[in-house]
């Protein structure tokens, strides 16, 4: 039984990692867009790209990675999902803000940095408030 669950939380952890490579695709993707292309403010291009990738990661988050209960309000997770994102975006332009504008990183690298650290927090807070 005990191997079981490490085997299921191995495949978990391996199924979050693709999701959140996928987001941080796109997240990075149109954060470089908005800002090099369309010539906005990288915190403004940074919250407007983590919004993006936070509605791919919800789909695949809930119906492939975490085992969310069916018996469940799907208008409860998705509230619970969307605050534990919003909490996720503040860290992450704080990240981006203290690193950029603070320490002086270049904000393409600082993105990877603030992504690593909402990645770890998302992967707990979602396991503990989402799964049955």
């Amino acid at each position: 039984m005990k191997e079981e669950k490490k085997k299921s939380l191995l495949q978990q952890m391996i199924r979050f990692g693709f999701v959140g490579g996928g987001a941080f695709l796109i997240d990075y993707g149109v954060m470089i867009a908005l800002t090099e292309l369309a010539g906005i403010n990288y915190l403004l291009s940074s919250g407007i790209s983590f919004a993006v990738s936070v509605i791919f990661n919800y789909v695949l988050s809930i119906y492939w990675v975490f085992n969310v209960s069916g018996q469940r309000s799907k208008t409860r997770d998705f509230v619970v999902f969307i605050v534990l994102s919003v909490i996720g975006l503040g860290l992450n332009q704080l990240i981006m803000w203290i690193t950029v504008d603070r320490i002086g990183i270049f904000y393409m690298v600082a993105k990877i940095g603030a992504t690593a650290v909402v990645m770890v927090y998302n992967f707990i807070t979602r396991k503990l408030f989402l799964e049955k």
